[in-house]
């Protein structure tokens, strides 16, 4: 294969994942017009067409997609290849690309890179905080974070936190004017917040257990939102109840802004996990921020 196809398979690539010519040429650091020319000519070569153009958007087409498939795994070899020879140098360097959900981000991945990253200043890491269900591979992430039982089986997973509960929280002015359940039953006479993921594409069913016995609410109320921290306010600002991750709101429950209920039938589970292809070698910097991750009890 000579070095033009290479070239062209990787801004093929790029344009595919990118769904934009204009992200893609930055990225590659040619004109967008230039790479233009090339996936034609690709296209040529091929005689089939790799990508579907409108005015407003670019897709992969089936053949582009399963052109895709194939070239992902290959190219993180290559990459990973070329980053492996970090090996060589005195410090470890690099790049790190990872997805995590807001929750994890802001927990557990930030303080663990506040205490890496200063030790060492080649080491880079972009963190995309996107509560979806990514794939590692269409997007170029060298890692993911997820609850344990969100993790695929067929990748590596280590865990990087302890377990978690849930919450259902509501403020003191809230409870003034309503009785405090005391099973999720009761959840159906309550102003709850809703909130919208798009892992789900609808609204967040809360999820209960006691004992054996396992309850999936479908809550309702006035208010629907889409992150954790307008959440937060909301239910701060006494406009219903709230079904929150126990950490995100232990201080205000410690000062007595917040009122906890149902605390009974919100046990632990499975904390947060790092994982990444089985078939990925580790560089240098990417062990480092493994370890620095690593959950010790």
């Amino acid at each position: 294969m000579s070095r033009t196809d290479l070239n062209d398979l990787q801004a093929f690539r790029s344009v595919a994942i990118e769904r934009s010519f204009t992200r893609a040429a930055a990225q590659l650091g040619v004109s967008p017009s230039a790479l233009s020319q090339a996936l034609r000519a690709l296209e040529a070569r091929l005689g089939l067409r790799l990508l579907t153009r409108t005015t407003r958007s670019v897709a992969p087409t089936e053949a582009g997609e399963r052109l895709l498939q194939t070239l992902g795994p290959a190219f993180d070899q290559i990459e990973a290849g070329l980053a492996a020879l970090g090996d060589l140098r005195e410090k470890p360097g690099g790049t790190i690309r990872i997805t995590a959900a807001e929750h994890p981000a802001n927990s557990i991945l930030l303080p663990a890179l506040q205490r890496l990253l200063p030790e060492y200043p080649d080491i880079k890491v972009e963190v995309e905080v996107d509560n979806t269900l990514l794939d590692l591979a269409a997007g170029r992430y060298d890692a993911g974070v997820r609850l344990g039982e969100q993790v695929a089986k067929d990748m590596v997973a280590v865990r990087i936190g302890p377990d978690i509960r849930m919450a259902v929280v509501g403020a003191p002015s809230y409870f003034a004017q309503h009785p405090r359940p005391k099973t999720p039953q009761d959840l159906t006479a309550h102003n709850c917040i809703n909130i919208r993921l798009p892992t789900l594409g609808g609204l967040y069913a809360w999820e209960f257990e006691k004992g054996r016995r396992e309850v999936k609410a479908r809550v309702e109320g006035q208010l629907v939102v889409n992150t954790a921290p307008l959440l937060n306010k909301a239910v701060l600002a006494g406009l219903g109840l709230a079904f929150v991750f126990e950490d995100q709101v232990q201080e205000h429950l410690d000062t007595g802004q917040l009122v906890r209920v149902l605390a009974d039938w919100c046990p632990p589970f499975s904390g947060y996990h790092l994982y990444y292809p089985s078939r990925r070698q580790p560089t240098p910097a990417f062990a480092l921020l493994v370890e620095a991750l690593r959950f010790r009890t």
